[in-house]
Formats: structure tokens, C-alpha cells, sequence
């Protein structure tokens, strides 16, 4: 369980610094418009939001390699809720795929890190 809880939340910390990447770096290249379906002309206009909101995501991603390096269950499980939040949001007021491309697979890593999570001499468990 342990293994699956590492690997699902390294691949969520990729997605986003992937997402980062597009956001930041390659919003109006051909790689952001097909992405995000979008002409060259709302590329230009919204490109500081998207290098904004492409911040916001790097920093979801630092978080989650943070949680890893430390083993800290806490960490990885505060910014894996705060992406399924994200995902939701977006899911809701953008388009509905942000849900199941962003939201669902960071869901599946939490579940799989409050599975692994240990425990202690006389510590309960919040979801067991």
C-alpha cells in the first residue's frame, strides 16, 4: 500500500508541474492551444492569468514532493485535498475533464496515503 500511495502521489506531482509548464512556459505554443483547446488570439489574452494560475500549480506540486522527501502523511494529504479542491473548482466553472484529469487521479492517491498511513502505540485512525 505503501508503494502505491509514493507512486500515485509522484505522478500527481508530475501532472502538475507538467500542467506548470504548459501554463507558464508554452501557453501560446502549439503544445498550450491544442491542451487547452484554444485560438492564438484568447492565448495572448489570457496569458498572465495562465502564468499565474501555471504558479499555483507548481506550487501544488512542490508541496506534494515535499510531503514525499519527508514522509510526511500530513503534508501529502493537506496538498492532495487541496488539488481535488482545485480540480472541483475547475471541473465546475471551466469544463467538467479538469474533474477527472486533475481531481480523480489526486483522489486515488489520497486514498492510497490514508491506507499506508501507520500507526502508532495507542494512535487512532481519522478513516480507518
Amino acid at each position: 500500500m505503501k508503494f502505491f500511495a509514493g507512486l500515485f502521489t509522484l505522478l500527481v506531482a508530475l501532472l502538475h508541474f507538467a500542467i506548470m509548464a504548459v501554463e507558464m512556459f508554452f501557453w501560446d505554443a502549439p503544445i498550450g492551444l491544442r491542451v487547452f483547446n484554444m485560438t492564438a488570439e484568447a492565448a495572448a489574452s489570457s496569458q498572465v492569468m495562465a502564468f499565474n494560475q501555471g504558479f499555483y500549480n507548481g506550487i501544488l506540486a512542490v508541496g506534494l514532493m515535499w510531503g514525499l522527501l519527508a514522509s510526511n502523511h500530513g503534508v501529502k494529504i493537506f496538498f492532495l485535498l487541496a488539488i481535488i479542491g482545485a480540480g472541483i473548482v475547475g471541473g465546475l466553472s471551466v469544463k467538467m475533464t479538469i474533474v477527472y484529469v486533475q481531481a480523480l487521479p489526486a483522489f486515488i492517491a489520497l486514498i492510497f496515503v490514508m491506507k499506508s498511513k501507520g500507526r502508532k502505540a495507542g494512535e487512532q485512525r481519522l478513516f480507518s
